[in-house]
């Protein structure tokens, strides 16, 4: 909760605007890293503030401050009045309270153990005990460990009686080892990334991570080059999550489509005839947006304008149904959307950001699949991607690359990458795994100013037909 009364402050902002919010957000960050057995980072941040906005002549509009005394947010509230009320000359769209709903209620993440009881010392010891893990040959050069932990509470407030209180607990944890000889080098990594607490810092599992990831840097050291043909491809979770979020969580905000971001972050193949027609991907392709999904990176009750966030299908069986746009993208596009208009910061304007965007799980076991391929290659772990400005045409590189013949695994190889076209690579979806395991990054960018967010994504293992496969450099 924050230490102001939030209701003085909306009350001098009401006297000059019909609507008026204000979203109070404290976050504290805390960052450690090992490398090579020694300790690199401890550095704790902490960011407080309050973001001001208004309604007036139909547009809303924003002032931040970090000056939360009584005279700081009335400063705050006149400079948002004075730049809406003259930016309202030059609105897209005359909204209204419509777009504001009253709502209350609560949210806080799932764990098991909270961050603020977890000790710090606990994860340095999880980090060190990864790294030294990782030290089981002299051709591994770098070993590092990253643990980032977050608790954000966020609470949102406005003239017609809203009220949400939001705590999160949040976890971004990475493992990589580089094995290097001569000219060559090949790095494999781990992480886990989500709402957690202090239940994720387990040593044993550190340990384990640490031991696999060395192993198979080695392997891949050894390993020839990915061959380049077109073959089966079979995507793991992991590397899953890119081809979701470039691929389909991007394309489908409707700021992008309305021409929003094309300045920064670009536009979108998809049109807004393309709802309700499209036929993105084929029949076994079921996409959610899904902010409610348990422990997953950005999963919330309340978007950052107060909108109620649920769970909606964006694809069902391939064919597109619904956008990535909140209340106001909804209104003045005509299209559905979803609750995901979000805030990197205290000192950010929300805007259409995707969250929790998954594929749904199919009936296929991960063998079963591999049993299907008579000559493909199974890609797990992102670590190069490129995609156009509108989202079509992409190139993504894996960290590792197992060939499969006649429905075996066989060799592993370095340096696999792959490339299509958004529609055409989802209508090559063949099988769908049934087991779903959950990624996220805090790392994902866009409007202006620059905002980098949270965003989750859950996925099966999943088979592609007839792509195009290459081999790149080390």
């Amino acid at each position: 909760m924050p230490n102001f009364d939030p209701r003085l402050a909306l009350s001098y902002a009401h006297r000059s605007a019909p609507w008026a919010g204000l979203r109070y957000s404290r976050e504290t960050t805390q960052m450690r890293a090992v490398r090579n057995d020694a300790p690199e980072k401890n550095e704790t941040a902490l960011e407080e503030g309050v973001m001001c906005e208004v309604l007036i002549d139909g547009h809303f509009g924003y002032a931040a401050t970090a000056d939360l005394s009584s005279m700081g947010l009335q400063r705050a509230f006149d400079q948002a009045i004075a730049t809406t009320r003259s930016a309202s000359r030059h609105k897209a769209y005359a909204f209204t309270q419509a777009q504001r709903e009253a709502v209350q209620g609560s949210y806080q993440s799932l764990c098991q153990t909270r961050l603020a009881v977890t000790p710090l010392a606990l994860i340095t010891k999880c980090l060190q005990a990864a790294s030294k893990s990782m030290g089981i040959d002299s051709k591994i050069v770098n070993r590092s460990a990253h643990a980032m932990v977050v608790q954000t509470q966020i609470d949102y407030y406005s003239t017609n009686g809203s009220h949400t209180t939001q705590s999160f607990d949040l976890v971004d944890i990475a493992l990589t080892a580089t094995a290097a000889e001569g000219m060559q080098s090949q790095s494999r990594s781990w992480s886990q990334t989500g709402q957690h607490g202090g239940e994720v810092f387990d040593e044993a599992v550190f340990t384990q991570q640490g031991l696999r990831v060395a192993t198979e840097a080695l392997a891949l050291l050894a390993a020839p080059n990915c061959p380049s043909a077109s073959m089966d491809l079979i995507l793991m979770p992991d590397q899953m999550m890119l081809q979701i979020h470039e691929s389909i969580g991007h394309p489908l905000e409707l700021d992008r489509i309305l021409g929003d971001e094309r300045n920064f972050a670009g536009w979108s193949f998809v049109q807004p005839g393309d709802f309700g027609s499209l036929r993105y991907g084929s029949t076994l392709m079921n996409v959610s947006f899904d902010p409610g999904k348990a422990n997953s990176f950005a999963s919330y009750a309340f978007d950052d304008a107060g909108s109620p966030a649920r769970r909606e299908l964006l694809i069902e069986g391939g064919m597109l149904k619904r956008g990535l746009g909140s209340v106001e993208s909804q209104v003045r596009s005509g299209l559905p959307g979803v609750a995901n208009f979000r805030a990197s910061s205290w000192n950010r304007a929300p805007i259409d950001r995707m969250a929790n965007v998954n594929l749904e799980p199919g009936t296929e076991t991960l063998e079963d699949m591999i049993a299907s391929v008579d000559e493909g290659i199974l890609m797990a772990t992102n670590r190069s991607w490129s995609i156009d400005d509108y989202r079509n045409k992409f190139q993504f590189g894996c960290e590792w690359g197992r060939l499969i013949k006649q429905g075996k695994l066989a060799g592993v190889v370095r340096n696999p990458n792959y490339r299509g076209t958004t529609v055409d690579f989802w209508n090559r979806l063949s099988a769908v795994g049934r087991d779903q395991a959950t990624y996220g990054t805090p790392y994902c960018g866009k409007g202006e100013p620059s905002q980098v967010i949270r965003v989750g994504h859950a996925s099966p293992p999943c088979l592609f037909r007839g792509v195009q496969v290459f081999g790149g450099q080390s």
